[in-house]
């Protein structure tokens, strides 16, 4: 018989090799990943810090220390040049390094489709002849005409990547969107899309924003993860960066969460008002919206008829209960949960 080779668990090895850090608690040497976040949430920014910092060896987000420096690739597939250019020298004067020695070689063609076999090709061959330690493309949504909800097919786009990673021993670091009003996920849950897309990755970085605060958490396929490092986009003369926030200075959060909006809304309508018209109004997704009516209802705040949604009222409207329990015949207008 050709058996398996089988160890007893007691037998097994108690160490094994230690996780090898690129930047140290953000990305492992030679990882695939997801940098994820909602529009408007500096991802770029981020993405564009973390190959300054790989190039030049100095720490991302003047925190985290680079354990292996080298040539960056990157794609910007959004922004102007132009712009890539002014933030990249933005960020190399935040980190006190020399840009016009920064090895950051940017490609300039003006699409690269992953999803065929010349652009593949051309993408494999770019990064043979440059030999960088890490490839940032940005974002997914500009390199495919795929359906990103279909598993099979962005599974062959990652698929390439990976092999990408393997044959050359570079760490790819991939620009992705999440889904809008998704703080109820985790942030992995939250990208848009298949959900390849979140096991994919060695290590992912997810930004949000919530009111003023944005924060970074970071997710490691061997090593432990971090979540809510808050950050701010600071500007110093020229130089626009990303910075880490010391805790001492991080502002509570006082926007309101969705369930407070629609509660404030109703509660300064006169009649019934349709989802329609709430949706504008709270500024929210259908699907929230509907979501936080459900919990609403459910919990006896509003009631719904053909017209729409009004919060319940618990007293008809008249003049204050008397303290002592003596009813004078009069009560308060008061809106449930309000």
């Amino acid at each position: 018989m050709n058996l398996l080779p089988v160890e007893r668990a007691c037998q097994l090895a108690s160490t094994g090799p230690q996780t090898q850090w690129l930047i140290e608690g953000l990305w492992s040497e030679q990882a695939v990943g997801i940098l994820g976040g909602e529009p408007k949430c500096c991802k770029s920014f981020l993405a564009l810090d973390v190959a300054v910092s790989v190039a030049s060896g100095a720490a991302c987000l003047r925190q985290f220390p680079v354990r292996r420096s080298g040539p960056v690739l990157l794609f910007p597939a959004e922004d102007s040049l132009a712009v890539v250019r002014r933030r990249l020298e933005g960020i190399a004067t935040a980190a006190r390094v020399p840009f016009d020695s920064l090895p950051v070689d940017v490609i300039t063609a003006p699409s690269l489709r992953l999803d065929t076999h010349a652009d593949r090709s051309r993408l494999s061959a770019t990064v043979q002849h440059l030999r960088p330690i890490l490839l940032i493309l940005d974002p997914l949504i500009r390199l495919h005409r795929s359906d990103e909800n279909d598993a099979t097919q962005i599974a062959v786009l990652l698929s390439y990547l990976r092999e990408l990673q393997r044959q050359f021993q570079l760490a790819v670091l991939l620009v992705h969107h999440a889904r809008k009003d998704s703080h109820s996920s985790r942030p992995g849950q939250a990208l848009r899309g298949s959900s390849e897309l979140h096991g994919w990755g060695d290590s992912n970085l997810y930004l949000r924003r919530k009111g003023s605060e944005l924060t970074l958490s970071t997710e490691h396929r061997a090593a432990p993860s971090r979540d809510h490092i808050p950050l701010q986009l600071a500007e110093s003369g020229s130089a626009v960066a990303l910075t880490v926030v010391e805790a001492s200075t991080v502002q509570p959060d006082t926007s309101p969460t969705p369930t407070q909006r629609v509660r404030q809304v109703l509660a300064k309508l006169q009649e019934p008002t349709p989802v329609q018209q709430l949706q504008k109004l709270c500024g929210m997704r259908t699907a929230t919206l509907c979501a936080v009516l459900a919990e609403l209802s459910a919990n006896g705040e509003v009631i719904r008829d053909v017209k729409g949604y009004q919060l319940k009222l618990a007293f008809p409207l008249s003049h204050p209960i008397d303290p002592q329990g003596n009813g004078n015949g009069k009560s308060t207008l008061c809106f449930s949960g309000g």
